[in-house]
């Protein structure tokens, strides 16, 4: 039986790494981020910001890590898996920037879908900016609302995750997924 397939999504600075560190903490399997990864070895190569200036190299990579993601949370021995973000936030994020993306992207959201998606909304308090993120809070907003409505182009119930600490922000997926 294949792991349950959870997302935890929002824009930049939304405390989704916090939480996927809680839950890792907690014994659950976890597929991080890789667009930091992504940025990284770019970086390595001589590109600052690879998503800025070759925004759809950029995705594809993230694409294809995300879609590798998927496949590997089938082979798991886990009940649940939770991703950091989903194959439909490397759309979500062409759309942000103004950008076209092959037909590939779209055929890729429909054939792999999830189970739940969680999001964060953009939360000023937590928000900060750092080498990976370039982004300021007023681009985490339309960033959120570009997430919104592309997971909803896909069919998804976006489940809202409250503002509150990170345990307690754990807790609420937690609960959720085991009602």
């Amino acid at each position: 039986m294949n792991a349950k397939k959870i997302i935890i999504t929002g824009g930049p600075g939304t405390g989704k790494s916090s939480i996927i560190n809680e839950l890792i903490k907690r014994d659950y399997t976890c597929l991080e981020e890789i667009s930091r990864q992504v940025t990284l070895k770019a970086q390595k190569d001589g590109i600052d910001q690879l998503f800025l200036t070759q925004p759809l190299l950029f995705s594809e990579l993230l694409l294809k890590g995300r879609q590798k993601q998927y496949i590997e949370a089938n082979h798991l021995v886990s009940d649940v898996v939770f991703f950091d973000r989903g194959i439909p936030d490397v759309l979500a994020y062409m759309d942000f920037i103004g950008d076209t993306y092959p037909k590939s992207f779209i055929d890729t959201c429909k054939a792999l879908v999830y189970d739940t998606v969680f999001i964060l909304k953009p939360w000023e308090a937590i928000y900060t900016s750092d080498n990976e993120r370039y982004e300021n809070f007023d681009q985490a907003l339309q960033i959120h609302d570009h997430l919104v409505n592309t997971y909803k182009n896909y069919n998804y119930t976006l489940i809202d995750v409250p503002f509150d600490t990170v345990e307690n922000r754990t807790n609420f997926i937690l609960k959720f997924i085991n009602m």
